[in-house]
């Protein structure tokens, strides 16, 4: 049974090898936002005949094809995911890399205000936070590391 990732590149026209499949299935079940070097790692402990330039080209074309979304979180690597079926932001812990996802109704409803105000009608957005645990700074107040 092919997973959702994989139905739409079927769904795209585009086809499917068996290397693309593993692809596939790693960006489907990531809970997180790998970059291509993370997601070759977990490629080739499926498959260790897979290249890391097939990896690169496969992670382009579904890019491509709007099937993954590339990301920044300043870190210096295109991180990606599955394209959402709801929209949703990202919250990203500076000291770990860790990278929540949220969804919080009174920040769209502001964004669309803005653009209102400023004569625009709002087709897409993206929005980072960056920040650090709250007890990391209450560390650093109280002057604790």
């Amino acid at each position: 049974m092919p997973d959702r990732l994989e139905r739409l590149c079927i769904e795209k026209g585009l086809r499917m090898t068996g290397q693309r499949r593993v692809v596939a299935r790693v960006l489907s079940v990531a809970e997180d936002h790998p970059d291509v070097e993370e997601v070759y790692r977990r490629s080739a402990a499926i498959d260790p005949n897979i290249s890391i330039a097939t990896v690169y080209r496969t992670v382009r074309l579904f890019e491509e094809a709007g099937i993954i979304e590339r990301h920044d979180f300043g870190d210096g690597r295109a991180r990606y995911e599955e394209s959402p079926e709801e929209h949703h932001d990202h919250l990203i812990d500076t000291t770990s890399g860790r990278v929540i996802e949220f969804h919080n109704a009174e920040i769209e409803r502001l964004q669309e205000k803005v653009a209102r105000e400023h004569g625009f009608e709002l087709i897409g957005h993206r929005l980072e936070l960056y920040g650090v645990p709250l007890e990391r700074t209450s560390k650093k107040k109280r002057g604790g590391g």
